[in-house]
């Protein structure tokens, strides 16, 4: 796998996500490390997620990974809370709003999952 492969999902991920219940700048820096190795950051601004292949110096946090395991949490095998409590990924930063996109952004899947459940509980 290669660098672009591994933002090229990210960003597949996120680029119809829901994040207007955010309402401060938000931006996360990813360190990927071994193979496809390489830099890139998540941005949430203006209520909209935005990932982009470069630095981010003024972060508010810094995640470091494997490919491996950001292809798994793009895939939904895994998730970046367990990541960090096992380990794989390691933090740096301000919790506070790593916390705030991991509990606000609503991902597509995740909404489309949501309106079966209110149709299913309807009928």
């Amino acid at each position: 796998m290669t660098y672009e492969e591994i933002v090229y999902a990210v960003r597949n991920l996120f680029e119809n996500a829901d994040a207007r219940a955010i309402h401060e700048h938000i931006a996360v820096q990813v360190n990927i490390v071994g193979e496809g190795a390489g830099i890139f950051y998540f941005e949430v601004a203006e209520r909209q997620c935005c990932v982009e292949p470069y630095d981010y110096y003024d972060h508010d946090c810094l995640l470091t990974t494997t490919g491996d395991v950001l292809l798994e949490i793009c895939k939904k095998k895994s998730g970046m809370r367990r990541g960090i409590e096992e380990g794989t990924i390691q933090f740096e930063g301000n919790m506070k709003k790593l916390h705030l996109c991991l509990d606000n952004i609503v991902l597509p899947d995740s909404q489309k999952s949501k309106k079966k459940e209110t149709k299913n509980d309807e009928g």
